[in-house]
């Protein structure tokens, strides 16, 4: 009987946990972006169209998003302003990686 109870409590727990991260995450569009421009960066570099500096560069542009993001969320939740920000920081990012990449400098 108590293992039994045991493996429930620990299931509900897994769940609620689940539950809990979700909730608290209000920035799926800003994730998906994130991800967008990481295997674009990645592209970029595979092929050849991305030098070092400048994937270090847009690398670094992405680490400070991220930085902002997760301060953002630090207090349990993201304001619609601050979701903006986040947005109009994307939009910039993912200009720069388009012109990084078709600017001719190759590796």
């Amino acid at each position: 009987m108590k293992s039994i109870f045991g493996i429930a409590l620990a299931g509900l727990m897994v769940v609620g946990m689940g539950t809990i991260s979700f909730a608290n995450d209000r920035t799926p569009v800003v994730n998906q972006r994130q991800a967008n421009q990481q295997a674009r960066i990645r592209q970029g570099i595979r092929s050849g169209e991305l030098t070092r500096g400048e994937a270090r560069n847009l690398e670094a542009r992405e680490g400070r998003i991220e930085a902002e993001k997760l301060e953002d969320k630090s207090k349990g939740y993201v304001t619609p302003r601050e979701r903006a920000q986040l947005n109009r920081q994307l939009n910039r990012t993912s200009g720069a990686i388009y012109r990084d990449k078709h600017n001719g400098w190759v590796r």
